[in-house]
This record gives structure tokens, sequence and C-alpha cells, in this order.
């Protein structure tokens, strides 16, 4: 038989007769009964939780009392039976409904507290089995938050004890609680669910060797509010865990476009996790110079020196602590942001001079830190692993008559790490441990070469004795003998063209070392 609808949902205050509590977290369980208990609420519980609320003095009654069923199979059954749910789901506004509930000899429920076997920090733990996992999946206590939230109108649902202190407040001033504030809860209350289900369905998806599970299931809470996204006339929110990445301590809230140019600079900066002293500067997204040096204050002068106009106003991050010599450098232009591990104090309170600048503190790397990325586009999203390498000379393969040397080996890797992070067409000129002209975005790989190089000249930089890193094989030798004429005398690419002997010719032709890797860095 159809339900039959109510031709609107009632707004008013809800008074609560009768209250039922099963948690997992007992955070602030005791305050909440009391405040129940003392304003004539029944309180019905179950197992630990009614322990809880006993030992502190406040009457509470077993659901076992209620229902006329024993709690069985080890606890797993407990709430779900008909009296629970015929209380949490009666319309009292409906007539039918009231009527149905005498019958049945069942009594209304106006508030249920419930919060979820931990799940997600169970299978956190290494050590954690599919027993062991399926034993914290929660089923009575969903279907009791769903029921609870879908009767919205005439039930409350908390399920999280953040929500008690605005509940109480509300209960002891009015002596019920407000429509708005019940659908706020109701909201939430689906809310948490639908994050609970997830974990589950990633955590079984986990369990099955394949690339690419058959359903996504994203959840991820609300992060920040945003004043706008990349144009002020878009509306724009942050989601996920970025506190736990960074703290930006100092500065005016972060941006859409700042979280953009953060997530380019941190995956650079988890590229050169292990490498001596590196600085990069970004601007739009894209490194506009790198440079790894013994001394940090060296590291940033030689990355500024790749290009001194684009950094004002863009982003710069380090691997090491920031000192005050190096960021009295800094200081010299204006930048959005600065990230680093930590800040000495010295340099702390020179940088902080500046009120529209922001500080981030990089609280931990982010490099395996997603099993995914995600990206949006019509009708859906693409998904993919996160390129996360380690560059390994022994890894890759050299394929001219000439071998490269062990300095230009060094400049090889640090140039490949760059070049990942360039979007394609991406040419890296290198020297040293220093960009020496970057050529990011074009549509072809011989034009970006041509602007690299001609932003080392505008910059007064030599290419001679420099390596080039292409993120894509070359499809052409003009490529190569572009890098050659340049004063290039080494060149690292995946590899992988129809022409990869005409290639290596005019690498050969040239005295070029030349490095297969056989791994592309696309980024588009």
């Amino acid at each position: 038989m159809a339900v039959k609808p109510l031709s609107k949902l009632p707004e008013e205050a809800l008074t609560i007769n009768r209250a039922l509590l099963s948690v997992s977290d007992k955070t602030g369980l005791v305050p909440l009964a009391q405040a129940l208990h003392k304003a004539g609420v029944e309180l019905v519980s179950t197992g630990g939780t009614a322990e809880k609320i006993r030992s502190a003095d406040i009457p509470v009654t077993d659901i076992s009392e209620l229902t006329g069923f024993p709690e069985s199979l080890d606890g797993r059954v407990k709430t779900l039976h008909p009296y629970v749910h015929a209380g949490l789901l009666a319309r009292t506004s409906h007539q039918p409904d009231v009527d149905e509930l005498e019958k049945l000899d069942a009594d209304p429920i106006e508030l249920v507290v419930v919060n979820l076997y931990p799940f997600k920090e169970t299978v956190s733990d290494p050590d954690c089995t599919p027993a062991i996992a399926t034993e914290n999946i929660d089923i009575g206590g969903p279907t009791m938050i769903r029921a609870a939230a879908k009767n919205f109108a005439h039930v409350s649902v908390l399920t999280s004890p953040d929500q008690y202190e605005e509940f109480i407040e509300q209960l002891s001033e009015r002596e019920s609680v407000s429509f708005a504030f019940r659908k706020e809860l109701a909201r939430q209350a689906f809310n948490h669910t639908a994050d609970y289900d997830a974990h589950i369905s990633e955590y079984f998806n986990s369990l099955f060797e394949e690339e690419n599970p058959p359903q996504l299931n994203i959840s991820l809470p609300k992060s920040q509010e945003l004043r706008y996204g990349e144009n002020p006339h878009q509306k724009a929110a942050v989601y996920g865990n970025q506190p736990e990445f960074i703290d930006c301590f100092h500065g005016k809230k972060l941006s859409y476009n700042n979280y953009l140019d953060l997530d380019g600079a941190l995956n650079l900066i988890a590229d050169f996790e292990d490498s001596d002293p590196t600085c990069g500067i970004f601007k739009h997204t894209v490194p506009c110079g790198v440079a790894t040096d013994e001394n940090l204050t060296r590291a940033w002068e030689k990355a500024f020196a790749t290009d001194t106009k684009s950094p004002f106003g863009g982003i710069i991050v380090v691997n090491r602590e920031l000192d005050l010599e190096t960021a009295k450098k800094i200081d010299k232009i204006f930048t959005e942001i600065i990230i680093a591990p930590s800040f000495s104090t010295d340099a702390e309170r020179l940088l902080k001079e500046k009120k529209n600048r922001r500080l981030v503190r990089l609280k931990k790397s982010i490099r395996g830190s997603e099993a995914r990325q995600f990206r949006s586009i019509f009708g859906g999203a693409l998904s993919q692993e996160p390129d996360f390498v380690t560059e390994r000379m022994e890894d890759y393969k050299v394929v001219t008559d000439r071998d490269p040397t062990e300095e230009e080996i060094r400049d090889l890797l640090f140039s490949w790490k760059v070049v990942k992070h360039v979007k394609s067409n991406a040419i890296v000129y290198a020297r040293d441990g220093q960009t020496i002209g970057i050529g990011t975005g074009q549509t072809s790989r011989v034009e970006a070469s041509e602007i690299a190089i001609a932003k080392a000249k505008e910059e007064g930089l030599s290419t001679d004795n420099s390596v080039i890193a292409s993120d894509a094989f070359f499809p052409f030798p003009d490529g190569v003998e572009a890098a050659a004429k340049a004063g290039s005398t080494a060149v690292i690419q995946p590899g992988g063209s129809i022409r990869d002997e005409e290639v290596i010719e005019m690498a050969n032709k040239h005295n070029l070392a030349m490095v297969f890797t056989g791994k592309r860095h696309f980024r588009h």
C-alpha cells in the first residue's frame, strides 16, 4: 500500500518525551543525558551506553524492555525491531499514524542520539583484517539515523557530540527543538551516513585487485568557504582534509586560485624531499624557476635568476626550514604565499611584517596521501593514479654513443623532476641544479624549446653546457638539433617515437648524450 503523503510538513517546535541513545563515542554523553533527564525526557538506551548513563545515577530503560526482545548475536541485533522503528517513523501530526501506534502499543521516539562504530579508524590500522573490518560495520545505527532523519518533522537526530551543546541550549531555553534546527540535523545525519557508507565501499573496493573500481564513492567534508572561485562571479568552496597537510598561519584566507597554486607547489616539492636544499617559484600553477644547492639562500637566488619577472605575486616553496638570510632575499619582492616545513623565529618575524603575505607551514608531505586523483569533466570525472615516481638513473637507458658525465647525470635527473610539473608541451633547460629556461604549454615542442631559450637569454643566462628535459618524446630530430645549437650537451626524454633512430642519430651527430626514461610526464 502506498504511503499517504502529508500535504505539507508540520513546522512546529518539537517537544521531546522519549529519547533513544546508542553511541560508540561517549564524549559528552553524561551531560546530554542529564539535560534530557532534567527536561523530563524518558531515556531508552543500549549496552555500554546504558551502563554509562546509569553510572551517573540517571534513570534509563534498556532497549530490550521496550521491545520485549533480548539483545542477541553478541549485540548485533539490538535496535532492529518494529517497536523502535515504528516509534521513529510515526508522523505524530498524522492521525492515522497515531492510531496505528496505539494498535501496536508503541510510543513515539522524538530524539535519536547515535554515532557509529569507528569503521574508518579501524581500517586505517595496517593490521586490520577483513574480519575485523566487517565487525565494525554498523547496521542498526545507520538504520536509526536514516529513519529519524527521514522523519525530521517529528524527530530530532544527533550524530555527533559537536551538536550536543546547541541542542541542550534549545531544550533548556524553549523546552522544545525548532523545525529549522531539526532540518539542519537531518541534513548532517544524511551526510554522516553517506560518508560512512563511502568509506565502507572504498574499503571493499580495495579488497579486489583491479585498477579502477566499478563505482566511485567520494565523500569530502567542506574545509573552507571561499570568497569566490577563479573569478569573482563564481561561487566556490574547498573540500577535503587540507589542514592535515598545511597550516596557513599568517595572512588572509587562501583563495581558490591559491589552492590551485599550492597544489602545484606541493607536488613539486614532494619530489625533492630527499634532495639538497631546494626552492621552487610558481606562477599560475607552473614553475618559473627551480634550483637545488647546498645552501638554501643560493637555491633561492638560482631559482629566481631563471625568471626575475614572473615571481612577482607568485608562490615560493622550499624543502628546508626558511632561515633569516633567505627570508631577507625573498622579502625584496612581493609574493602571495611562502611555503616551508618550518620558519626560523627571525625569518617568521620579518615575513609577518607584510600583512597581505600568506605564510604556510607544510605539516606533512602529500606524497602517498591519495590513492587516486580526480578531475571534473562534462558528465562526470576522470580518475588516475598520482604521478609520484622515484627518479633513478639505473632505471633509464643511455641510447647514444656517448654516456653522460656524472655532472650531466645530476642535472638530467634534476631537470626530469622539474619537467614533470611543467604544462605540456614542456621543455626544461638546466645546469648545476638550476633551471636555465622553461618552455611551457605550447602546441609544438620546438616552440616550447625556443621559448625556454629566449627566456634564458632575456635573463642573461647561457644555455651552454646545459642539459634539456622533454616531458614526452621528440617526434622529429629538429628538437634535439635546436638543443644542440643552444649549447646543450645532454638530453633526457621518454623515447618511443617512430623516429627515435633519427633523433638518436641527430644526438650522435652533435655529440650529445641522450637518455630514454621509458616514461612520459604529460601535464595537461
